[in-house]
């Protein structure tokens, strides 16, 4: 199976393994969008619900599980977000699919760990959901590598990107961090504190480029410092991107994204690119 996303997300792999995909969406028009587009694209039949009570029925129904939910905020019989309470309750994964969020109804539905969210405020709506759907799917394909020496800062990460289907591993110093990465050749993506006590972001950066080029792996550096040139340091030592914490959700899901899209992008050119014979 082949997807180009519209964000620059590119999948070619094997076919998505049939996945329970339900709909809760009272609108005729979007619910035809999205059930043909994931159909046509990805290959993936959708369960629709236009009410709460058909959610509840459906879920009722049978034992299979729900792999992810693609939810408005209201639906008839739940007009003030309570089938998103009921779907999360559940611990079913869900894309919020909404015509508008204000910033209060934002702050709410991150607090209860949706995987993403996707506004119908514009003609590429359906599109950005499907490939937030094709993401979602597909991100356990991707080992992560959280290091940070707080415990409490490696649980956050670990959380968001266990949220999003990413396969996670965490070290608590640079030391351990480099035996992990030894010994899972896999791990496409490390996200790095700066201030650590054994070895610092910096000099963990170094040592991993001097064994994993950028083809291999990419590198994210954060930090809660003020210190600008941080970033520039970060990127000279070998790293692909930085961010200052405090994260916010969507920012830090898309530099994760691109990061990742980038890694696949290489490789693909790289997969493609004739092998020179010997003369």
């Amino acid at each position: 199976m082949s997807f180009l996303g519209i964000s620059g997300m590119q999948y070619s792999g094997e076919a998505l393994r049939p996945a329970r995909i339900v709909v809760a969406e009272d609108s005729h028009m979007f619910t035809s969008m999205i059930g043909s587009s994931l159909k046509e694209t990805l290959g993936i039949e959708v369960e629709i619900c236009r009410n709460f009570e058909d959610l509840q029925l459906l879920y009722e129904k049978t034992s299979e599980p729900i792999a992810l939910a693609i939810s408005n905020i209201n639906l008839p019989g739940a007009e003030n977000g309570e089938a998103l309470d009921y779907l999360i309750d559940l611990s079913v994964p869900v894309i919020v699919f909404t015509g508008t969020m204000q910033d209060t109804m934002r702050e709410k539905i991150l607090a209860m760990d949706i995987v993403d969210y996707v506004l119908k405020d514009n003609i590429f709506a359906v599109d950005m959901l499907v490939e937030a759907v094709c993401r979602f799917l597909t991100n356990h394909r991707h080992h992560v590598l959280i290091v940070d020496d707080s415990a409490t800062a490696r649980a956050l990460l670990s959380s968001r990107l266990k949220r999003y289907n990413f396969r996670v591993s965490t070290a608590e110093d640079g030391a351990k961090a480099l035996a992990i990465l030894k010994a899972n050749p896999d791990i496409g993506l490390v996200i790095t504190d700066y201030n650590m006590p054994d070895i610092d972001g910096f000099e963990l950066t170094r040592r991993i480029r001097a064994a994993r080029g950028h083809h291999e792996l990419r590198i994210i550096g954060v930090s809660s410092s003020s210190d600008r040139l941080l970033s520039a340091k970060f990127l000279k030592a070998g790293g692909n991107d930085f961010m200052l914490r405090p994260f916010i959700d969507e920012e830090f899901y898309c530099r994760v994204n691109q990061n990742l899209d980038t890694l696949m992008q290489i490789r693909s050119h790289a997969d493609r690119r004739p092998v020179a014979r010997a003369s």
